[in-house]
């Protein structure tokens, strides 16, 4: 099974002898050792590159056990230069080096060394390590794998492979396991034998089901609009858990630093500026997400919506959830404020766009709801609509697309058609 990941790959090439440390992030087992060793690898050889000019040392093979202390490791590399031509330097694992942050840093005073490392957990599972190397590293955030590397993999059609996509999610492993049962077998284990066991250890969290618990509810609350406070109540009125908003925001971060979910901001379209305290959290792998609640609530439009999300945030886009304001006459005729919801506001570089999602529209009501919010928007910015069912592309008198779900999916450009 080869997944080229050739989106991840090309960034990895353009950051060649950047004078930047490549650091490669994300959820663990999304393919981050595969993308350095195997694809990048075997594009510096194809490229010309001496295999004795590319120092690769996977930390956590016992054979290179002795180069996890600092200085042996640096001198390793130091002493595998050679001569003055330039060397590629790739470190898998580097988190298990302790102060590792002290060797790249040598490693950067190097003229003919170019610099590529990945890690699985502690730093490497957070966004510290990008922040430590603010201004000296390059970052490429690596996701599970989208619908169209998922299709790419099982070599199926879109509309054979959603099914399994949207229940089972895009960490790589899954695509070789062949029964269902298997593949939520490694879900549930990867996620309390791994995730979070690295967030209880690394944070030291005393609360660990009260931590379970607000996975579960964040997982079973996708698409809605959320915050600490809300939660609090939650917990108290409901799940009758007494955790305060302060802890409950706390642990949020530790699933962020983690890239098990994200956070989308709400923004006020007219405004144009980010508004309140509630927010909408997306999980970064679905598989994931479902095997927390036992695929229970499984309700495809939030997980298309997730799923939507993902991509846009795969594509490098910025995304925040849209509020549009207007006044309107109630049943008494009076005049009342009402906010309507965008799905998603969608900046890519110097591009925005409004996005939609919907399951389906079966009649002109459904397609009025949807395009409520959008029609009050006065910019000329894209307006789209997503929608499930298997259609062409098309525009109404109002300049709205209307595209199928699988057609956005697969076309990394959807979001710009015009």
């Amino acid at each position: 099974m080869l997944i080229k990941r050739d989106f991840y790959l090309q960034q990895l090439i353009d950051g060649k002898q950047n004078g930047l440390i490549k650091i490669v992030t994300g959820i663990r087992r999304c393919g981050k050792s595969y993308l350095l060793f195997k694809l990048f690898k075997q594009h510096l050889l194809q490229s010309g590159v001496e295999f004795d000019h590319i120092i690769e040392i996977a930390l956590d093979d016992i054979e290179n056990r002795t180069l996890r202390e600092p200085l042996a490791l640096y001198h390793h590399i130091k002493q595998r230069i050679a001569d003055k031509d330039l060397y590629y330097i790739l470190l898998d694992e580097v988190q298990l080096v302790p102060h590792f942050e002290e060797v790249l840093n040598s490693l950067l005073h190097l003229a003919n060394a170019d610099v590529y490392v990945t890690g699985s957990n502690s730093k490497f599972l957070s966004s510290d390590i990008v922040t430590e190397f603010r201004g000296r590293g390059d970052q490429i955030h690596l996701f599970p794998l989208s619908l169209a590397e998922f299709c790419e993999g099982t070599q199926q059609k879109p509309e054979d492979a959603w099914p399994d996509y949207y229940t089972f999610g895009g960490l790589p492993q899954v695509l070789s396991l062949k029964t269902d049962q298997k593949k939520l077998d490694y879900l549930s284990h990867l996620f309390e034998s791994v995730y979070l066991k690295d967030i209880v250890e690394r944070h030291r969290v005393k609360q660990t089901a009260e931590l379970e618990e607000l996975v579960r509810v964040m997982a079973s609350a996708i698409g809605a609009p959320l915050n600490p406070t809300r939660l609090e109540n939650t917990f108290k009125s409901v799940k009758r858990v007494n955790i305060d908003s302060s802890t409950i925001n706390k642990y949020i971060g530790y699933m962020q630093d983690a890239f098990i979910v994200e956070k989308a901001v709400r923004y006020d379209v007219k405004g144009k500026k980010h508004i309140g305290s509630l927010a909408k959290y997306y999980f970064s792998d679905l598989g994931l997400r479902n095997a927390i609640l036992g695929l229970r609530q499984q309700e495809e439009s939030h997980i298309m919506e997730n799923i939507i999300y993902n991509e846009l945030r795969r594509r490098g886009c910025k995304v925040d959830v849209g509020m549009v304001s207007h006044r309107e006459v109630d049943a008494n005729g009076k005049w009342m404020r009402k906010q309507l919801e965008v799905d998603f506001v969608v900046n890519d570089g110097n591009r925005m766009c409004y996005i939609q999602s919907a399951l389906e529209m079966p009649d002109a009501e459904k397609r009025q709801q949807e395009t409520n919010s959008l029609m009050r928007i006065k910019d000329a910015f894209q307006k789209i609509i997503v929608v499930k069912g298997n259609i062409k592309p098309w525009r109404d008198e109002n300049g709205i697309l209307t595209i199928s779900l699988l057609q956005f999916l697969m076309d990394p450009k959807s979001h710009h058609l015009q």
